[in-house]
């Protein structure tokens, strides 16, 4: 391919861009070919060296189309099915206290965390640890606090008169 239709193209590619790391991928291969060091574009990018060598060789292998963004996994996980298995029967079937922490009733992203860390040696994120849940069918709520030792009786005469009349006020 001669670079004048390459050239095009890849005007052609950032002009219509609709996304700015594609918009930079395009730039990335046209200061290439335009002869500008690798080391200068990581500059104006402002990205690593090794950044714009994959973008380049991206090109040179795929052409425009090979620059597609494609799906990032994310980081490898780090617990087995097995472990995450045992975390979810631990915490559907217990409470935190029954496990050795002070929380009596709730469990929390931070109790989960120090379980994950005190059982399997792996540290995560709290956002980690939320997306894990919810991987494993387990939804997060905000935990609501009863009353152990409230009198019913008590109860109902606020719940009846002493709370309407305080809203009168």
């Amino acid at each position: 391919m001669d670079h004048r239709a390459s050239f095009q193209e890849i005007e052609t590619a950032m002009k219509q861009a609709k996304k700015r790391r594609m918009y930079e991928r395009y730039q990335t291969v046209y200061l290439y070919l335009q002869g500008t060091e690798i080391e200068q574009i990581a500059q104006i990018i402002n990205r690593a060296a090794k950044t714009v060598k994959g973008y380049i060789r991206a090109y040179q292998t795929g052409g425009l189309s090979g620059l597609q963004m494609n799906h990032s996994p994310g980081a490898p996980v780090r617990l087995t099915a097995e472990q995450q298995e045992q975390l979810k029967q631990t915490i559907v079937s217990s409470v935190p206290h029954d496990v050795g922490f002070t929380a009596r009733h709730n469990w929390t992203l931070e109790i989960i965390s120090a379980l994950i860390e005190r059982e399997f040696g792996v540290t995560y994120s709290l956002r980690g640890i939320s997306k894990m849940m919810h991987r494993q069918g387990l939804s997060y709520t905000k935990p609501t606090y009863t009353l152990a030792a409230a009198n019913e009786e008590k109860q109902r005469i606020f719940t009846e008169s002493t709370f309407p009349d305080l809203k009168k006020e």
